[in-house]
C-alpha cells in the first residue's frame, strides 16, 4: 500500500506513505483516489500529509510519462485534483520536506498549507521540457500571476518563508516544532461547527466565481489536451524525459 487512510475524532487523514520521495505513480494515484472516495463531509478537515522528513512528495513518475502509459496517468492524476475541488470538507496540506511538481500541484490544491521550515516547493518541470497541467491553473490564481508564471516557466523552486510571502502557504514553523505547531494551527478549525465551516468555504467558493469547481474542470480539460495532444508530440517534450531517465543533458531543438 502506497496510502494509508484513517479518520480521527476531528479529521481525515491521507498519507503518502512511500518515502523517501513519495513519488506519485500510477499506483499511488489510484490509491489516492480511492481514498479521497471515502471522504465524507462529516468532520472539520481532511489532512494531507507524508511520511519520511525528506519529502511530502518529489512528484509524479516520470517513468509513466511514456506514450503508453502518460494518458492514464494524467487522468489519474487529474482525477484526484478534480475530487479535492469538488470536497466541501476544509482541506489542509502538511508539508516537512521537498513538494517538487505533482506533489507541489497536491499541497497546493488544499484550501490551507502548513508547512515545516525545511520544506521546498517548485515546478521543475520545464527542465523537462514539459510543463505542469493543474500547476498552470492553480499559479495562475495564488499570488501574484506574474511570479506564477515565472514560477512555472523557470522551474526555480522557493524554500518555505518564500512561498509564505507569496500567499502559496499559510505558516510556517520549525521542523522540531512542527507537529506541536500545526497541531495548534488546526484546533482554530476544530473549535468552530464542521457543518459551519463546510458553509463558508462553499460561500467562499461562490464569492469567487459562480462555481469554482465547473470552471476547474473546464479549465483544465483545455489544458490537459494541451499538454497530451500537442506537448506530449512535440520533440522536446520526448527528449527532454528521455535525458531525464538517461540521466544525461537534453539536447533542445525547439521542436
Amino acid at each position: 500500500m502506497k496510502i494509508e487512510f484513517c479518520t480521527e475524532p476531528n479529521t481525515y487523514r491521507i498519507t503518502l506513505a512511500d518515502p523517501p520521495l513519495n513519488i506519485l505513480d500510477i499506483a499511488m494515484l489510484e490509491e489516492l483516489r480511492d481514498a479521497l472516495a471515502r471522504v465524507s463531509p462529516d468532520r472539520h478537515v481532511l489532512i494531507i500529509d507524508a511520511k519520511g522528513e525528506k519529502a511530502f512528495s518529489a512528484g509524479a513518475s516520470v517513468q509513466d510519462h511514456v506514450a503508453e502509459t502518460v494518458a492514464v496517468m494524467l487522468h489519474n492524476f487529474h482525477d484526484c485534483f478534480r475530487m479535492l475541488s469538488r470536497l466541501d470538507i476544509v482541506t489542509v496540506a502538511l508539508v516537512r520536506g521537498l513538494a517538487l511538481g505533482g506533489g507541489c500541484e497536491l499541497a497546493m490544491a488544499c484550501d490551507f498549507v502548513l508547512a515545516s521550515d525545511r520544506a521546498t516547493f517548485g515546478q521543475p518541470e520545464i527542465n523537462l521540457g514539459v510543463f505542469p497541467p493543474v500547476a498552470a491553473y492553480q499559479l495562475s490564481r495564488l499570488g501574484s500571476p506574474r511570479k506564477g508564471l515565472e514560477l512555472l516557466l523557470t522551474g526555480e523552486s522557493l524554500d518555505a518563508a518564500a512561498a509564505e510571502r507569496l500567499g502559496l502557504v499559510n505558516a510556517v514553523f520549525p521542523a522540531a516544532e512542527f507537529d506541536a505547531r500545526a497541531g495548534e494551527w488546526l484546533q482554530r478549525l476544530y473549535r468552530q461547527s464542521a457543518s459551519s465551516l463546510r458553509f463558508a468555504k462553499r460561500a467562499f467558493r461562490l464569492a469567487q466565481s459562480t462555481d469554482r469547481s465547473a470552471d476547474f474542470d473546464e479549465r483544465l480539460a483545455k489544458v490537459e489536451r494541451l499538454y497530451l495532444d500537442e506537448l506530449m508530440k512535440s520533440s522536446d517534450a520526448n527528449e527532454g524525459l528521455a535525458a531525464f531517465m538517461e540521466k544525461r543533458k537534453p539536447a533542445w531543438t525547439g521542436r
